[in-house]
């Protein structure tokens, strides 16, 4: 066995994470208010336990989501409320511990949040969650979602505290920002890459601000029902959930075999109607999850254009799983590319120009 071969086998088979749905907000939401209770509860029993804790939990949940070749529900959300345990301690850390004011915890991870998004982008030229589908961009994706979890944490913080909205009144600012991205994609096509991680930055203040203002003493502007009991019911809530879709298996991204992903600021493309054969091979790869023995050659299927380019050679080759190239023009732009590796379902469709 070469290096190689063992080396795809721990690559994902598909998207390692959850498709976007009205559900997966609120879980991110309700994960995002946990972390915030969890880490504060743990504090309150001492800096370094909390910090032991916080940092098993974390590598116990690294290491479960990366073992997994496709998206797993508990799995991926169990990672999600460990970084946002973690995350919160690191942005508490630097300002109780190393004596940060909030304005410049703040800086610092937005910062490091727009360096992660450099370095992903420069790498593999894409943002989207329809791409993770190597370990290389799943890691890029994690940083990113622990980077907006620690800004998060300092941004509520900053503006119940420093700015004195108090936590309440962060809940009804968060509330009204988290709009923004949502009407600038549904109403003037904002590029849906940039209004997902927008949405998705936000959702940590406002999850963060709506723990603290539950658990949090009324001389902090909070309804003083204590870390403990919040934290408790909120991974209650967060475990219904979870255990929910695990079962419906409604957020499993579907497959998408040439052309834009969703996401990717294109509708995803499939072979047309005068490529039968090509449909039903790349539908039975798909759905079996086994290699498809056939090749077909012949000209690219028409991906927008009324004539496939002269002398184009081989056009698709359905294989069995694998990861997707580096090349993969299907979520490396917001436009599609007739060239590239498509992973989805157990198949590989290769495309050439």
């Amino acid at each position: 066995m070469t290096h190689a071969a063992a080396g795809s086998r721990l690559e994902p088979i598909a998207a390692k994470v959850p498709e976007v749905t009205f559900l997966f907000w609120v879980i991110k939401l309700l994960t995002t208010a946990g972390g915030e209770a969890v880490s504060d509860y743990l504090a309150l029993k001492g800096y370094t336990l909390a910090g032991v804790v916080e940092v098993a939990i974390f590598v116990v949940a690294v290491a479960i989501q990366f073992s997994t070749r496709r998206y797993i529900a508990g799995a991926y959300w169990f990672l999600a409320l460990a970084i946002a345990i973690f995350g919160t301690g690191a942005a508490d850390f630097m300002h109780l511990i190393l004596k940060i004011p909030y304005g410049g915890t703040t800086a610092f991870w937005a910062v490091v949040l727009a360096a992660v998004f450099w370095l992903w982008y420069r790498s593999e030229r894409t943002l989207s969650i329809h791409s993770i589908v190597t370990t290389r961009r799943e890691v890029y994706y994690w940083a990113t979602v622990y980077a907006t979890f620690a800004l998060g944490t300092a941004l509520g913080d900053f503006t119940a505290q420093v700015l004195h909205f108090g936590y309440l009144g962060s809940i009804v600012l968060f509330a009204i920002v988290i709009m923004i991205p949502a009407v600038a994609w549904s109403r003037f096509g904002l590029n849906s890459v940039l209004c997902f991680w927008f949405a998705y930055v936000v959702t940590r203040p406002l999850g963060a601000s709506f723990a603290d203002w539950f658990s949090k003493p009324q001389y902090l502007s909070g309804l003083n029902y204590g870390d403990g009991p919040v934290a408790v019911v909120l991974l209650l809530m967060i475990a219904a959930f979870v255990v929910y879709t695990a079962i419906a298996r409604y957020d499993i991204q579907q497959p998408a075999t040439v052309g834009g992903l969703p996401g990717d600021g294109e509708p995803a493309r499939t072979p047309g109607p005068r490529y039968p054969k090509l449909r039903q091979l790349a539908t039975a790869a798909g759905r079996h999850g086994r290699p498809a023995t056939k090749s077909l050659t012949g000209h690219p299927p028409d991906l927008g254009s009324s004539s496939a380019p002269p002398g184009a050679g081989p056009s698709y080759r359905a294989t069995g799983p694998g990861g997707l190239g580096k090349g993969a023009g299907a979520c490396c732009s917001n436009r599609p590319r007739v060239d590239g590796n498509v992973t989805r379902g157990g198949s590989v469709v290769t495309v050439w120009r």
